[in-house]
């Protein structure tokens, strides 16, 4: 269903819980595309979960949505608009106080789900406030370690739980950016798996399964 307004767009799936306050699911979609994408698993996920897919604020020409600029022209160098990263990681932050508060759920029971650029969001989110967040799945994406918070490494990460993975044939993000996170989430003592899958910039339909199985463990 559709939301009253906060202060980023968003659909939300109640939770099948009634009598307490119920664990979270953030879903961030990647750069070109909206909150409906990532939706599209929320009847596969576990009940319990309020579902809350969220719209990334920057409009793209001519449709689609993105949480900063990236520059694809290959004679200036490609380049992502680290400024619009960081504002973008502090919007999350804040619509997760938010909608926790406007709709009664368990703020320590967060969890994020990502895709690609909204991966990108949700490592920097995990690791500047990792008191915010629980159990994060980080598909196709990377750490950029640029628009993390500058004393991030000092932060309490005890509650932290990762799920990562990626496809070995990964067009648009390579795999190698994204095996260094193991090796980062490993030296801050952060729990975490990391798994490829024969896949393109995707979510193979094994890799669901997996992520699935993770979550529903977690919660």
């Amino acid at each position: 269903m559709t939301t009253a307004p906060l202060s980023l767009e968003h659909i939300i799936r109640p939770s099948s819980l009634t009598d307490k306050k119920p664990p979270v699911l953030f879903m961030l979609h990647g750069y070109g595309s909206n909150e409906e994408d990532l939706f599209s698993f929320a009847p596969e996920l576990p009940e319990e979960l309020c579902i809350i897919a969220v719209r990334a604020p920057c409009i793209l020409q001519p449709y689609g949505y993105a949480w900063y600029a990236i520059n694809f022209d290959d004679e200036k160098g490609k380049w992502s608009d680290d400024d619009q990263a960081i504002a973008s990681r502090d919007k999350i932050k804040n619509f997760i106080e938010e909608a926790c508060a406007t709709y009664g759920l368990d703020e320590k029971n967060v969890n994020l789900l990502g895709f690609s650029q909204g991966t990108i969001l949700s490592y920097a989110v995990a690791l500047s406030y990792p008191e915010k967040v629980k159990n994060i799945i980080a598909l196709s994406g990377y750490i950029n370690e640029t628009i993390l918070t500058d004393s991030y490494t000092q932060n309490n990460f005890d509650n932290l739980n990762f799920y990562c993975s990626h496809g070995d044939m990964d067009q648009v993000i390579p795999v190698d950016w994204a095996r260094k996170a193991p090796d980062l989430l490993k030296s801050l003592g952060i729990k975490h798996i990391y798994e490829e899958f024969p896949a393109g910039h995707g979510v193979a339909p094994q890799n669901f399964y997996s992520l699935k199985q993770w979550i529903s463990d977690k919660i």
